[in-house]
């Protein structure tokens, strides 16, 4: 394949997962950033690069959040996952210098994991097909490999998504709809609007939280009340986040936005029995929660996500001044992204 381009920029946010209720449906994403450039190196016709790198190898800088803990090498993630996607758009193997700049914390709830995966996809379809490429395409490939949706959702497309695995079965491919498309199987989502008034405070320790050992702690069955319990709170979650004004979004008689957002929010699938293993995260939640704040664990942990609408961001620190104070933790405040992942091909 001729390469019409020789450099992608790629942006992608930071995504925050189960936002109490939803586990492993819901995501957001948040104006938080990792951005990437990539760049090919020259071809065999031009003889070597400056730098001496060969036309399929690999170059890697990291700025910011990892810079002093990631592999510059292959196993990178957004590197592993580049090749794996340059195979499936056709490209072959490409020798390149990855320039990361990176703000989103790694291991601590705030998708960086998936950011990765959905940068290099990306990038690799811009590589392929231009800034004008299928996010479809990339969000389900990004799934696949991350192997549950609910971050990259929001990292593709922006915004709140609820996401799901549909199973037809064995040997069935999709299902026939009536009047509407073949549901095929794998990954889906759907996105939902949110307020502009919506803001996230997130908070973030000094520690990290590993994935694999938070789903560890899950129990293998729940209570059915539990589970009816995080039924009722999820499907609020479209209308607490949505847009406010004369629409069926609106709050009932007694119940302000903020109200929605704190039932919304309460959990008892998967936080509970994951607080032992972060004590500083849960005692933040109690402590918030306390105050009438819709405060949750941000994904698997051990950033704590507070969502708010109006000026409440001094509130919520006054809070936790006995946190911030001890130099463990650090606070953004954030609006929602609604743009998902962005390439600019030159």
């Amino acid at each position: 394949m001729n390469l019409l381009f020789h450099q992608v920029h790629v942006r992608v946010p930071a995504t925050s997962a189960n936002l109490g209720s939803g586990f492993d449906t819901v995501g957001l994403a948040l104006d938080h950033y990792d951005e990437l450039k990539f760049t090919l190196n020259d071809s065999p016709a031009d003889g070597a690069a400056a730098d001496n790198t060969t036309d399929d190898s690999v170059r890697v800088i990291i700025h910011g959040e990892g810079e002093d803990t990631l592999p510059r090498d292959e196993t990178h993630l957004v590197v592993s996952t580049f090749r794996k996607a340059c195979q499936v758009f056709g490209l072959g193997r490409l020798g390149f210098t990855l320039e990361a700049h990176n703000r989103i914390p790694q291991a601590r709830g705030m998708g960086s994991s998936a950011e990765a995966i959905v940068a290099g996809i990306s990038a690799a379809a811009a590589f392929a097909h231009g800034e004008h490429f299928d996010r479809q395409s990339v969000f389900d490939m990004a799934a696949s490999i991350e192997g549950h949706p609910d971050n990259v959702a929001p990292a593709v497309f922006g915004g709140l998504t609820v996401s799901w695995r549909f199973d037809a079965g064995e040997g069935v491919g999709s299902v026939p709809i009536r009047d509407g498309e073949p549901l095929s199987v794998g990954f889906h989502t759907t996105m939902y609007p949110v307020d502009d008034a919506i803001r996230a405070c997130v908070f973030i320790p000094d520690f990290e939280q590993s994935t694999e050992q938070a789903r560890q702690a899950l129990p293998a069955k729940v209570p059915y009340a539990d589970a009816a319990f995080n039924l009722s709170r999820i499907a609020l979650l479209p209308a607490a986040m949505g847009p406010r004004g004369a629409s069926s979004h609106d709050a009932a008689p007694g119940e302000d936005a903020n109200t929605l957002l704190f039932a919304a929010t309460q959990d008892r699938l998967h936080q509970p029995y994951r607080k032992g293993l972060m004590a500083p995260s849960w005692e933040l939640i109690e402590a918030l929660r306390a105050q009438g704040f819709a405060a949750a664990i941000s994904g698997a942990g051990p950033c704590v996500l507070v969502l708010h609408r109006g000026p409440a961001s001094e509130a919520i620190e006054r809070i936790a001044q006995q946190q911030l104070a001890s130099g463990i933790w650090r606070v953004l405040h954030l609006s929602v992204n609604t743009t998902g992942v962005e390439v600019e091909a030159k």
